[in-house]
């Protein structure tokens, strides 16, 4: 242990310790806008700079480690000053106008510089103009290059987190900033859409598309049917920037904010995750069962994050995807050749609305392949910081609201169904099902609970399971990108084999997703908000995909069985029906 002062307050902390832990143990936070623990931790800001008895320079409190006796001060004018220096040269190459800025009361640069009390900058402003400054607006994922500070947490979670390295430094001196890297156009990149640049953006310099405004013309357009679904990881964190308690914002709180905010119908990602299941793990059996596992294994196909991925970096094992379409994808499918019918009216009139901790997912919808006779199996998507915009636009309060239930048909859902938003839980809920079809009983539902992966933490998680009938199956589980690469990369080299391996792009699966909320705390809430899936399966009723009653019924009154030529239609897609630029590495 080592022991310093923090202000003139003693505490003992252990070596090895930065003066910026060192402090926080001491109850002393400091600023900083660049540090992300394990990450970024490259002083590159020197917000946190602070004075140390017997340095004549300032020193930056991140990535400097105290040493015994050290005499830490983080308050004397000499630092406030540097301080209030260094944050108005950032201010003066940075957009201001946080009224139109969706940080706005939630960035790290504003709220540095209001506890500053920086009402006005001695600087001149220096904004990039002109084609640099420009970006696509229908590309999923935007980037403002005048609010980008360049503190470079987006390549460096690019890079050490998830390997694809889309981000790099361009230009030199002050007029040096961040890009897409190798002198490429964004729609021109290897990008997965995976988002963890935004959830680690300090500012509003990243950010998805801004679709809001286009659910709200659906909403209002009275030709229109509004159906609109909510992913299961969307439930654990949309409370989060509403300052709700995980008590408050219950799923069917929020199914009662959807309605006021004028949704037609209402339902659960999570029935589709359990047709998703039947589909997928029938599709497994039947390879393995053909002996199509041997070589290489099959791989998941419910994230358009590793889907793009896979087709950029390993596009030779495109059919080694599952050919079963994501959830979100069945679901509007199924809305709108099923559904609609239910309702009595064409599925022109119907207009299919996802939630989505992803954004990814917009890519998705829009592909050519991702739709039926029915026409777009879905128009929108919306991630769950869009949902929390469309309800303050609204001036609602959700804790005020009581709770509603789903609408039905395709309102039921599985404990099996939820946990699809965390890292291992489509491949538990397919072993699930999977150990039913060759056994014709139910295992234990936690039979299959090895598979559950861990979010940032290098490696994947592989398991063995006997489903009866002398099918010894191998696994994997592996979620961030950077893990993937590792894993493909073992397979190529013929150093592990599985036969089913399912993969999440971001960290912690879904849960961890970049359309999730972003906190001006840090700290990373994929492994809570994936506990929380698991303990709403530990209470559920039903927890097989199998015995999802309306799956049993919608198999009935229209699919027959899955697998079935209708099931194809409408269910399964074609993935090499669509393109992504090569990785260039």
């Amino acid at each position: 242990m080592v022991n310093v002062t923090v202000n003139g307050m003693a505490v003992q902390v252990p070596e090895g310790t930065t003066i910026l832990n060192a402090a926080k143990a001491a109850g002393v936070e400091i600023p900083h806008l660049c540090y992300l623990k394990d990450l970024n931790e490259i002083g590159a800001c020197r917000v946190c700079c602070v004075e140390i008895e017997g340095e004549r320079n300032l020193v930056p409190s991140c990535n400097n480690p105290v040493f015994e006796g050290m005499a830490i001060r983080t308050n004397t004018d000499r630092v406030r000053r540097t301080r209030r220096i260094n944050v108005e040269l950032i201010l003066s190459q940075h957009d201001c106008h946080c009224a139109t800025c969706l940080r706005s009361g939630n960035c790290h640069l504003q709220s540095v510089a209001n506890d500053l009390g920086i009402l006005e900058n001695p600087y001149p402003f220096d904004l990039v103009t002109g084609a640099r400054a420009q970006w696509p607006r229908d590309f999923p994922l935007y980037r403002d290059t005048n609010k980008c500070i360049k503190c470079m947490r987006c390549i460096q979670v690019c890079d050490k987190v998830q390997g694809v390295h889309v981000w790099d430094l361009s230009g030199t001196g002050s007029r040096t900033r961040v890009d897409v890297s190798g002198n490429r156009r964004i729609k021109e990149s290897d990008c997965a859409l995976c988002g963890q640049c935004i959830t680690h953006c300090p500012t509003g310099a990243l950010r998805e598309r801004n679709d809001t405004q286009r659910a709200f013309d659906a909403i209002a357009d009275p030709d229109k049917i509004t159906v609109v679904q909510i992913a299961p990881a969307v439930r654990t964190a949309w409370g989060e920037n509403l300052d709700l308690t995980p008590e408050q914002a219950s799923v069917h709180r929020m199914v009662a904010a959807l309605r006021r905010l004028g949704f037609d119908y209402v339902f659960d990602t999570s029935f589709s995750a359990d047709l998703t299941i039947m589909e997928e793990g029938t599709e497994f059996l039947h390879r393995y069962q053909a002996g199509q596992t041997r070589d290489l294994p099959m791989f998941t196909s419910c994230c358009p994050g590793w889907v793009r991925y896979l087709k950029s970096h390993y596009p030779q094992w495109t059919d080694r995807l599952s050919t079963a379409k994501s959830p979100q994808q069945m679901f509007g499918a199924v809305a709108k050749n099923y559904f609609a019918q239910k309702l009595g009216v064409s599925p022109d009139r119907l207009y299919c609305v996802s939630i989505m901790p992803c954004i990814a997912k917009k890519q998705e919808c829009d592909l050519l392949t991702m739709k039926t006779e029915a026409g777009q199996d879905v128009d929108l998507v919306l991630t769950t910081r869009e949902l929390v915009r469309m309800i303050r636009a609204e001036h609602l309060h959700p804790e005020t609201l009581p709770e509603e239930a789903f609408d039905s048909p395709l309102g039921t859902f599985t404990g099996a169904g939820v946990i699809f938003g965390v890292t291992g839980g489509v491949m538990e809920a397919a072993l699930r099902s999977a150990y039913y079809l060759v056994n014709g009983k139910n295992p234990k539902p936690e039979a299959f609970t090895a598979v559950r992966g861990t979010p940032y933490v290098q490696g994947w998680t592989e398991a063995e399971f006997d489903l009866g009938g002398g099918a010894m199956v191998r696994t994997a589980v592996v979620n961030g990108l950077g893990n993937t690469h590792r894993l493909l990369e073992a397979l190529a080299a013929g150093k592990v084999h599985y036969d089913f391996v399912e993969v999440m792009a971001c960290p912690g699966g879904c849960a961890g997703g970049g359309g999730q909320p972003q906190n001006r705390d840090d700290e990373e809430r994929a492994a809570q908000r994936g506990q929380r899936l698991y303990a709403l399966d530990k209470c559920s009723t039903l927890r097989f995909s199998h015995e999802n009653p309306e799956i049993q019924t919608l198999y009935r009154d229209a699919l027959g069985e899955p697998g079935s030529e209708r099931a194809e239609a409408w269910l399964h897609t074609d993935h090499h029906g669509w393109e992504m630029p090569q990785s260039p590495l």
